[in-house]
C-alpha cells in the first residue's frame, strides 16, 4: 500500500520559515487526506496552526545532524518509519540537498523529490547596477510553484490566523482598551537591514506622542533588551517585550497589535500571520527579490527611491560599497506619518 507520507523541509531563516506557514497551512487544508511531516527548526514550529494532518518534527538538524554521515542517518531514520511518498525540499541549501539525495537513495527512486526554485540568478540580476530593476517571482510564489511540481497544487485563501489571547509576561497590559498598539522591530542581522537607532529612537518619541498609542519594542539579544528598556524608561506607553516571553507568547501579542514597523526582518513576516498591517523599511535590501511579507502593500513600504546602488544585497549582508548607507538616510517624520496614516 502506497504511503500517503509527504516531507516537507525548511529549515531557516525565522521570517522565512514564517512565509511557508501561509502556504503550507493551505496545503494542508485542501488535501486533508494527505499527512504532511515538516522538518524545521523546531521552535519555528510556533508559526503554524494546530492541523491534524501537520507533523512537525522534533529534530534541530543543525546541532543533531551537522555531518553528511549524520544525514545519511537521519533520512535511514525518516525512511524507515514514514516511507514517503514525495519529498519537497523548500530551502535548497546543502544540508538539504544531502539530506534529499539520501532518501531519494532510501527510498529506491520511489519518492518523487523536488526542490525549489530559488531565482538566484535572477536575483544577482536585481542586484547588478547596469541590470533593470523589476519585481521578482515573490517566494511565496515560489513555494506554491514547488509544492506544483510535487502533484500538490493549491489555491492561496490568504487566511490569516486568529487574534490570540494577550500573553501574561511582565509589563504587558491584559487589554487594549480601545488603544492603537504599535509594534515596533528596530533590528535586524546585518547592518544593511538596520534603520540607524537613533532615527528609530526618533520616530518611537514621535508615534508615542500621540493619544491613545501604546508601543511595544521587539527584537532579541541583551543588546537589544538593553535599547528597548531604555526607550521604555520612565515612558508609561512604551513597553519592552525582549526577552521576556518565549516565540508563542511573542506571536500571541503580535497578533493583537494594529501596525507593526519593521525592517526587512522576521517580524514582518511574524506580523504577516495575523494580516498585522506592516510598515517596513528597506535600506540595502529591495522588496522587488520576493521577501516583502505577505499580503503587505508596497504602499506601506519605505525606502530610497533615488538611489542607483541599491538595492546592493539580497540578504543586506553585504557592506556599503560608499560607506555611508545612505539607503537608511530616511527623515523619522517620513516613517512616523506612515504609521499614523490609519490613525
Amino acid at each position: 500500500m502506497q504511503s500517503n507520507n509527504t516531507l516537507l523541509i525548511r529549515l531557516s531563516a525565522m521570517g522565512d520559515v514564517a512565509m511557508t506557514a501561509h502556504i503550507i497551512t493551505d496545503l494542508c487544508r485542501q488535501y486533508p487526506d494527505r499527512h504532511f511531516v515538516l522538518l524545521t527548526t523546531p521552535m519555528f514550529g510556533a508559526f503554524y496552526p494546530k492541523l491534524d494532518n501537520l507533523e512537525i518534527l522534533d529534530i534541530n538538524v543543525k546541532k543533531q545532524y551537522s555531518k553528511p554521515s549524520d544525514l545519511w542517518k537521519l533520512a535511514r531514520i525518516l525512511n524507515n518509519k514514514y516511507h514517503f511518498n514525495a519529498v519537497v525540499d523548500l530551502h535548497d541549501v546543502l544540508r538539504t540537498k544531502l539530506l534529499r539525495k539520501f532518501l531519494r537513495m532510501f527510498s529506491c527512486f520511489k519518492s518523487k523529490v523536488v526542490c525549489i526554485d530559488k531565482g538566484r540568478a535572477e536575483k544577482r540580476e536585481l542586484v547588478s547596477p547596469k541590470c533593470e530593476k523589476k519585481q521578482l517571482i515573490p517566494m511565496t510564489d515560489r513555494y506554491k510553484q514547488t509544492l506544483a511540481k510535487a502533484g500538490l497544487p493549491i489555491e492561496e485563501t490568504h487566511t490569516k490566523q486568529p487574534i490570540m489571547p494577550i500573553p501574561n509576561a511582565d509589563g504587558i497590559p491584559q487589554n487594549k482598551n480601545g488603544e492603537y498598539w504599535i509594534g515596533i522591530a528596530p533590528f535586524a542581522q546585518h547592518q544593511g537591514k538596520i534603520y540607524p537607532l537613533s532615527k528609530m529612537q526618533e520616530v518611537v518619541r514621535i508615534l508615542s506622542s500621540k493619544p491613545n498609542v501604546r508601543l511595544f519594542i521587539f527584537g532579541g539579544g541583551p543588546k537589544e533588551k538593553g535599547v528597548a528598556e531604555d526607550w521604555s524608561k520612565n515612558n508609561d506607553n512604551i513597553h519592552n517585550a525582549i526577552g521576556i516571553m518565549k516565540l508563542d507568547m511573542e506571536l500571541a501579542l503580535i497578533s493583537n497589535l494594529d501596525v507593526m514597523v519593521s525592517m526587512d526582518s522576521s517580524a514582518m513576516h511574524m506580523a504577516s500571520l495575523f494580516g498585522v498591517r506592516t510598515v517596513s523599511v528597506w535600506g540595502a535590501t529591495h522588496p522587488f527579490a520576493g521577501f516583502l511579507g505577505y499580503g503587505q502593500k508596497m504602499a506601506d513600504v519605505v525606502q530610497r527611491e533615488d538611489l542607483d546602488c541599491r538595492p546592493c544585497s539580497i540578504f543586506g549582508n553585504k557592506p556599503c560599497k560608499r560607506a555611508d548607507y545612505a539607503c537608511m538616510e530616511i527623515k523619522p517624520e517620513i516613517i512616523a506619518d506612515r504609521v499614523t496614516s490609519q490613525l
